[in-house]
């Protein structure tokens, strides 16, 4: 057994079933491996940053780590934005890379760089195998420090020559730790807020948006009278009929301001403080209002189910509340393109335990609150605000949960940095109907130059345009191998839509705006 075969056994018996590889030359003993060792499905994507978004869907769905293939340094950083946009997801995810042999290092050969370095930038843990001897026992403790709560990036970097040298056993089993408790003080501090009747909002993040997680906090709400929020991207979360409805603190700064005006305590459950996207001339970096007082119920490592439901125990909610219903669904819209006349289309569209992949941008913008009383779905964001995300994540989650329904909802600007995507939807036969907003322009971009007190011109007006050449999705589709049709209205959207989710193969929906 060399150490690729230990690798690929140690995968196996700590329940890494899936890998998403984009390999070159040191990863060949790896790949050669899988011929002789079965339980490992390899998916091929034609880009880095397609592979890690895949990885981080399927993460997502499953609350465990799928393996990335890797090759390099330059592999590596090319996958980094997907990995940034995982992180901040709290995803599993655990990334092979494959780098010169140890021996081969000192002759500084052109694919010669700081992997580690740029591995320690975007993981919580990062180890470089030594021996092929050790690459078992490396791969078990990688796999565990991916599971460790609330979700981490582990690298594995194989120099060449492990992976081809004689390897020793395969890698033991290794449970990660479960998640903290949140101790009691902790839970009285939040209790005695709740009790003094200030106003008070909870931040849910991650755990927190699940099913369980949105029940506890709705049996808090009940109790307290707090209103419960979100962040503008979520990881995430269970929606639509049946479910808690709570709607995102507004990505724009002066919108989010005023969503949080008038609190005085912010209580955070899986939450880091609201923070604005990015800074503004003259305007807070934190988003709570000044002399807010902002409390930890439960950081990202603890169970915030478990937290939230012995917070409303002690503030003596009764176990079953009724989820609060919103109002009816509008009648179909009929027209052109608009933001929230899309969100009450397709809030009647959406498919029974559908997966909503979004990286939509400003065409997204008002989807939530139309949302609310949609059918039962999973809706997942882009976390980092690295941009193409929707496309491979949509790829990861349709692999991860095949009898699903997935909709991937991706502005034509961001879709442009992973459209690789759709040859692997095709290649994998997968159940997908991609949206993609042809608005063939940046157009967030407009809103952020005036949002920093700049002033739009003739340099703008270039970097921001993409109608020159216009971008024709649908023939990028039938390129790569995907049915596809164009549409401007709507009603023709609906039409569209309703019969690509009858199908079972990937199609595309170009929303021409």
């Amino acid at each position: 057994m060399n150490g690729a075969e230990s690798l690929i056994h140690t995968l196996v018996a700590n329940k890494v079933d899936t890998c998403f590889a984009n390999p070159g030359t040191s990863e060949m003993h790896f790949v050669s491996a899988l011929d002789r060792v079965e339980g490992v499905r390899c998916v091929l994507g034609l880009a880095e940053i397609v592979v890690t978004g895949c990885a981080d869907g399927y993460g997502r769905m499953l609350g465990r780590p799928a393996a990335t293939l890797l090759h390099c340094g330059p592999g590596f950083t090319n996958a980094i934005a997907n990995i940034h946009n995982a992180r901040r997801a709290f995803t599993p995810m655990l990334n092979i890379v494959g780098d010169h042999a140890t021996y081969h290092r000192v002759y500084d050969a052109p694919l010669t760089s700081d992997l580690e370095g740029f591995a320690k930038s975007a993981s919580h843990w990062v180890r470089s195998s030594v021996t092929a001897q050790t690459v078992g026992a490396d791969c078990a403790a990688a796999v565990q420090a991916a599971n460790s709560p609330p979700g981490q990036i582990a690298t594995l970097i194989l120099p060449a020559d492990t992976a081809w040298g004689e390897a020793a056993e395969v890698g033991p089993v290794l449970q990660a730790p479960s998640r903290k408790i949140v101790d009691n003080s902790t839970l009285q501090g939040v209790a005695g807020i709740l009790k003094s009747k200030e106003p008070t909002v909870f931040i849910l993040f991650a755990q927190a948006l699940s099913e369980e997680g949105l029940l506890a906090a709705n049996r808090v709400a009940y109790a307290s009278g707090a209103v419960l929020k979100t962040n503008a991207q979520v990881s995430k979360m269970a929606r639509g009929r049946g479910r808690v409805p709570v709607d995102r603190i507004p990505y724009a700064i002066d919108s989010a301001l005023k969503a949080l005006e008038g609190f005085k305590h912010i209580v955070l459950v899986g939450a880091k403080p609201p923070t604005a996207f990015f800074a503004y001339p003259g305007k807070p970096s934190l988003i709570a209002p000044k002399g807010s007082i902002t409390t930890v119920l439960a950081h990202p490592d603890e169970d915030a189910v478990v937290a939230l439901n012995m917070l409303a125990d002690e503030l003596g909610a009764p176990a079953q509340i009724e989820i609060p219903q919103h109002s009816q669904m509008p009648e179909l819209i009929r027209g052109a393109f608009e933001p929230n006349a899309f969100a009450i289309t397709f809030a009647k569209l959406i498919p029974e335990n559908a997966i909503v992949c979004e990286d939509a941008v400003t065409s997204g913008r008002g989807l939530f609150v139309p949302t609310f009383n949609a059918a039962p779905n999973d809706w997942l964001q882009n976390t980092g605000g690295a941009i193409g995300h929707a496309f491979p994540c949509a790829t990861g989650a349709a692999i991860a949960c095949p009898d699903r329904k997935v909709i991937c909802l991706q502005a034509d600007g961001a879709g442009m940095y992973s459209l690789q995507s759709l040859w692997t939807q095709v290649r994998e036969n997968l159940n997908i109907v991609n949206v993609v907003f042809a608005n063939r322009i940046y157009k967030i971009l407009y809103g952020e130059l005036v949002a920093v007190g700049a002033q739009p011109g003739r340099a703008s007006n270039e970097l921001f345009d993409l109608a020159r050449p216009e971008i024709e999705w649908t023939q990028i589709a039938k390129g790569l191998g995907m049915e596809s049709i164009a549409v401007c209205t709507l009603e023709a959207f609906a039409d569209a839509f309703k019969a690509a989710c009858l199908r079972t193969s990937p199609f595309l929906i170009e929303f021409k705006i």
